[in-house]
């Protein structure tokens, strides 16, 4: 009779190893091999199984109808934004963020809307039939279209989903789900991405979507190997500090729709709620006439946001000033620093600098480039920018305000906030018909001149 053995598996890659290495050799990361250990399995005749319950045939592309594909609606807006329109028909969705975020509320939320029509079959591995209740009765949830099981064993889950074939099921979380014929604990690498294969099968062969919670580890991607990613359909991380008030709900993987819309929520004690504005959300309680300060207009997806970017330049108290920044890459922070010295002459060399994107939104678009340099600069010399301005553009290392994409969109939706002012990259401006949306446009070439334009208004 064959031993188990011991492997080391990557949580990056899935790579198996015979023994233990620094860095994985197959995907190059550092620190990700886990050790496992694995029980031979006896060996059985192949099964062969076509993906959504096909025949083993090929068909012509203009053959394959989908004129009966319809998307389920959430009744939440935002949710059906991130997700392309709604959930689709034996789709496979993964969302995964921080502990006490809002997954498992969420879930709950929309079983509400869709238990009007739709047998809903609610799996958790972490909490009680009765803990759910207790939850379920404080967001005011109360369809009788929704079953609640309290099991981990993920073959007792895809024989319930096959016999009683519910419309949508939810598993909370993946992390708790095992395979009884695996020797390993729930939550392992050998665990997880087995157990996701049997929820893709039962998804597709039976034609039902299938929502899956997952959790995050210290560096923010999702606990388990990142070849389970590449298995769903669809991947969805809960993003913002869970001590504050407002979340964000982005698409990282996304088969049925962009990967760059996102949600905006607000969480209250009756769980979450939208938040249609999210410029609005995010400009209120602005201070008036603070140096430091600067609206910038991002492009998330089909949406344009605007932001208040706050920088503070101070005195350094010890022999290395300190650079921090908050909602911002820090690399990228550091990169306009430079530009500013060399270019503008403006020196942080000796100076700390902080860098702030309030209510807990990251700015990843090159486009915020010139309301973070403007912030900065008017930290350090301690001028006012008025409240009215809004910039945007991508700085380059010659200092120069390169253009970006979807312009009119974004003067749009500064004009239709009430401001004034827009600085933006000059050949930005032929695209933009003069007093079109009410709001005075200035095209700048390089970054000294935004500066001294903002210095002396």
């Amino acid at each position: 009779m064959a031993k188990a053995k011991t492997v080391y598996i990557c949580s990056e890659c899935g790579a198996e190893s015979l023994g233990w290495y620094g860095k994985c050799p197959n995907c190059g990361e550092w620190g990700t091999l886990n050790e496992e250990i694995v029980a031979p399995t006896p060996v059985k005749e192949k099964s062969r199984v076509a993906i959504g319950g096909g025949e083993f045939n090929a068909s012509r592309l203009r053959d394959i109808g989908v004129d009966d594909e319809h998307r389920y609606h959430t009744g939440v807006g935002e949710l059906d934004r991130v997700l392309g329109g709604g959930i689709v028909k034996g789709s496979l969705v993964l969302l995964g963020g921080d502990p006490g975020i809002g997954k498992s509320t969420m879930m709950l939320q929309i079983c509400q809307h869709l238990g009007k029509t739709m047998q809903i079959l609610y799996v958790s591995g972490e909490e009680s039939q009765r803990q759910i209740k207790l939850r379920a009765e404080r967001l005011s949830v109360d369809t009788e279209n929704l079953s609640i099981m309290a099991q981990t064993d993920v073959q007792t889950v895809c024989e319930y989903v096959r016999q009683t074939k519910p419309d949508l099921v939810i598993i909370d979380s993946i992390q708790t789900m095992s395979l009884s014929d695996i020797n390993s604990s729930p939550g392992s690498v050998t665990q997880v991405r087995e157990c996701t294969n049997m929820l893709l099968h039962t998804a597709k062969s039976s034609d039902i979507p299938i929502f899956v919670i997952g959790h995050v580890n210290k560096e923010g991607s999702i606990a388990g190997p990142k070849v389970m990613e590449h298995i769903v359909d669809a991947v969805l991380y809960f993003e913002g500090d869970r001590n504050l008030t407002y979340r964000l709900l982005r698409a990282v993987k996304n088969r049925f729709g962009s990967t760059n819309e996102i949600g905006v929520f607000e969480m209250r004690d009756k769980g979450l709620f939208e938040v249609e504005n999210p410029s609005k959300m995010l400009l209120s309680g602005r201070p008036e006439n603070v140096s430091g300060t600067c609206v910038a207009c991002v492009l998330e997806g089909s949406r344009p946001i605007l932001a208040e970017v706050q920088g503070l330049v101070t005195a350094s108290g010890f022999g290395n000033p300190r650079r921090m920044a908050t909602g911002f890459d820090y690399n990228r922070m550091n990169l306009i620093l430079a530009v500013l010295e060399k270019r503008c002459g403006y020196f942080f060399s000796n100076l700390d600098a902080y860098l702030n994107i309030v209510g807990g939104f990251r700015l990843d678009e090159p486009a915020t480039d010139l309301a973070v340099a403007l912030s900065l600069v008017s930290g350090l010399k301690d001028f006012v920018i008025p409240d009215d301005v809004v910039a945007f553009g991508e700085v380059g290392l010659a200092g120069e305000v390169r253009t970006v994409p979807s312009a009119e969109m974004r003067v749009a939706e500064a004009a239709r906030l009430g401001f004034k002012t827009c600085i933006m990259p000059y050949r930005c401006l032929k695209s933009i018909g003069e007093n079109k949306y009410g709001i005075q446009l200035i095209g700048v070439h390089n970054i000294r001149q935004a500066v001294d334009l903002i210095a002396n208004k």
